[in-house]
C-alpha cells in the first residue's frame, strides 16, 4: 500500500462562532484538570458532526454572516476581530459543506491522543505556535512514539477558540489559508483515526492539537515481572 504524508503547516485565524449549546470548558487554563478531557471528547464529537453531516453543519456558519462589517467580525459581547478574507471565506466554506459528500466518523485513537497531548503540553506553557516541538520533534516523530502509522498522517492546530464548535468552524473556514489545508484534513477520506488535545496556551489562552492517521497500530505495553 502506498504511503504518503500530509502535513498542514499553516495555523488557522483566531475566530469562530460560539454556540450556547456547546459551552466553553469550566476549568482554568493554568489548571486544565478533568474538564479539558471532556472538551477533547466534545471536539471529536464536533469533528464527527461536521464530517458526517456537512450540509447541516453549514447552517451554523450561515449564522456568522450577519456579524461581518467588511473584514471585521463583530460578535455581540465579544472584542471585534479582524479577519483576512471577511465574509467571503465563510460563504466559500458554506458552499463547500453543501457540496461535499458525508465522510465516515473518526475513530478515537489513544496513541494519537498521546501524541497530540505531548505537543500541547510542550507548546502551551512556552507559547509556541508551530508544528515543530521545542525539542525539534515533528508530528511524525511524536506519532511514532506511540505506534506505527500507515497510509497517511496529518495535524491541525487551533489557537484561541475556547469551545468545540469554535475550534471546528475556525479550521473549516480556514480564513487566510489559501490551501484550506485544515479543512482538507477534516474531510480527508483517507483519515480514519484522530486524537485531540485541548488546553492552556501562554499567548492565546487555549489551543487544540488534532493528529490524524489513515491507519495506526498502537504500541503494545509489555509488563515484565521480576522473579524473586
Amino acid at each position: 500500500m502506498k504511503h504518503f504524508f500530509i502535513f498542514c503547516v499553516c495555523i488557522a485565524a483566531l475566530w469562530g462562532c460560539s454556540d450556547d449549546n456547546n459551552p466553553t470548558n469550566t476549568g482554568t487554563p493554568n489548571d486544565p484538570g478533568t474538564s479539558y478531557q471532556a472538551s477533547n471528547e466534545a471536539v471529536i464529537a464536533e469533528l464527527n458532526y461536521a464530517r458526517t453531516q456537512p450540509a447541516e453543519y453549514a447552517n451554523h456558519l450561515e449564522k456568522m454572516k450577519q456579524y461581518f462589517r467588511g473584514n471585521r467580525y463583530e460578535l455581540p459581547g465579544e472584542i471585534p476581530l479582524l479577519t483576512n478574507e471577511g465574509v467571503a471565506a465563510v460563504q466559500e466554506a458554506i458552499d463547500y459543506l453543501r457540496k461535499v459528500n458525508p465522510r465516515k466518523p473518526f475513530i478515537l485513537s489513544a496513541g494519537l491522543t498521546k501524541a497530540a497531548e505531548d505537543h500541547r503540553k510542550d507548546c502551551g506553557p512556552k507559547g509556541i505556535t508551530s508544528h515543530t516541538g521545542s525539542d525539534g520533534s515533528s508530528m511524525e516523530d511524536r506519532i511514532n512514539r506511540y505506534g506505527t502509522w500507515n497510509i497517511t498522517i496529518g495535524e491541525n492546530i487551533s489557537f484561541g477558540a475556547k469551545n468545540a464548535r469554535d475550534i471546528v468552524i475556525q479550521l473549516i473556514v480556514d480564513d487566510g489559508v489559501k490551501s484550506r489545508g485544515h479543512r482538507e484534513n477534516i474531510f480527508n477520506e483517507d483519515f480514519n483515526l484522530v486524537g485531540t488535545a485541548f488546553g492552556y496556551h501562554k499567548e492565546y489562552e487555549v489551543m487544540c492539537v488534532m493528529d490524524f492517521a489513515g491507519q495506526f497500530t498502537e504500541k503494545s505495553i509489555v509488563i515484565v515481572s521480576e522473579n524473586k
